[in-house]
């Protein structure tokens, strides 16, 4: 639409006169358009600052806030009867802390139906009946205030931070040499469910504890599933922690921190190529292997620090679908370990090993090829290789202390 102007000056000045009446009309979000049920709810919450109230949060009023009185902390709205909810506005006043972490949870199960990274805004999840609805701040810089925690039915169901694709190029530049220095924690989170990650999520250095029983079960749910694309960051994962990590795709995962390795560590399920990047972070205490490949593609590992576990990596040997899988491994300090990898050499595994150092390892294997095998048989093991068709390391790769 053209806008008609005539303008006409004035000693000193010019006027501008428009010649129609424009209305700008904005499209409103599926959100803005619902009713807001926070209206009607309850509020509580973790703590609140001198002067802040959690009923501040479902007033309607963006000049009224709530805050924590720490950089982290949750605040909740509540209904008498079960109401269902699929989406979230949060609205922040000014001259609080930036939040770079946060979770929504069902407070009724304590189930994470969403989380994210960065200042939050519209949150879509999956349609939840529930009595009770909880937004938590992980990670801040200082104590945010939140003004309005508006909820809808009718937001839609994609999350707010959705999947990217796979990163083009290597992230892992930048990456340190592993000490085998332990991180201090800066605080702790309860989990008791898994939390699934889509874009980013920073954990803020924070310990995430604890889900399954400390068995080696590969039943028990991963405490962290992320989406294809994603990136789990900055987090230390305490004991025990399920079935640890899993990467439904590609993903980053990026100086994590397992203090106990549980069943896995982490394992790499995508089906659809590309790589995955573990970069930076350390594990401690496992019985057999640290990273497990299911899927296809290629995992890299690199300024990784690992103590007291049977192998690194292990591409599967016996899983329902047989792939022909890649490893990278630089840059790693191994302490105690049984193996660096383990492949399938009948079906084209490659592993790319430079610039390892293992302590107290007196026979350890460096990269151990086996023969795959179909579910409900065990692969055979066949031996160690040297650069060979498989195994792409020399002897001048590995340091020994």
């Amino acid at each position: 639409m053209k806008r008609s102007l005539a303008l006409r000056w004035t000693a000193g000045a010019a006027t501008a006169i428009t010649s129609a009446a424009i209305a700008l009309m904005l499209p409103m979000s599926p959100a803005q358009a619902a009713d807001n049920l926070s209206l009607s709810a309850g509020a509580d919450g973790s703590s609140k600052a001198s002067g802040t109230s959690y009923g501040n949060v479902k007033d309607g009023n963006t000049s009224t806030y709530w805050a924590p009185t720490s950089a982290t902390g949750s605040v909740s709205v509540k209904w008498t009867s079960a109401t269902t909810v699929s989406s979230a506005v949060i609205k922040q006043a000014s001259g609080g802390g930036t939040i770079s972490a946060w979770r929504v949870l069902n407070a009724d199960s304590g189930s994470v139906l969403t989380s994210g990274s960065g200042s939050p805004s519209t949150i879509s999840f999956t349609s939840t009946a529930l009595k009770k609805l909880t937004f938590e701040i992980t990670s801040a810089s200082a104590a945010p205030r939140i003004a309005e925690f508006e909820t809808y039915n009718g937001g839609g169901t994609t999350p707010t931070t959705s999947p990217t694709a796979s990163p083009t190029t290597s992230p892992t530049s930048g990456t340190g040499t592993p000490t085998g220095a332990w991180p201090s924690s800066a605080g702790s989170v309860s989990v008791s469910g898994t939390i699934s990650v889509s874009g980013t999520f920073d954990g803020g250095m924070k310990t995430y504890c604890c889900i399954g029983d400390g068995s080696q079960s590969e039943s028990q749910d991963p405490m962290f599933s992320i989406a294809n694309g994603g990136t789990l960051q900055n987090v230390i994962i305490g004991s025990p922690a399920g079935d640890g990590v899993h990467c439904e795709g590609t993903c980053t995962i990026k100086n994590v921190w397992w203090n106990d390795i549980g069943e896995d560590a982490a394992t790499f399920k995508g089906t659809g190529g590309g790589t995955s990047y573990v970069i930076g972070g350390g594990a401690r205490s496992g019985s057999d292997k640290t990273f497990q490949h299911n899927g296809n593609g290629t995992v890299s590992i690199s300024g990784f620090y690992l103590s007291g576990s049977g192998k690194l990596y292990r591409g599967c040997g016996n899983c329902t679908n047989s792939y022909q899988r890649n490893v990278k491994i630089d840059n790693v300090l191994l302490n105690d370990i049984d193996m660096v990898a383990g492949i399938n050499s009948n079906w084209g595994d490659v592993a790319t090993i430079t610039r390892v150092t293992i302590s107290n390892s007196s026979s350890v294997v460096v990269c151990g090829k086996y023969k795959g095998v179909a579910k409900g048989s065990e692969p055979t093991y066949l031996g160690e290789g040297w650069n060979d068709t498989n195994c792409k390391v020399t002897q001048s790769d590995i340091t020994y202390k």
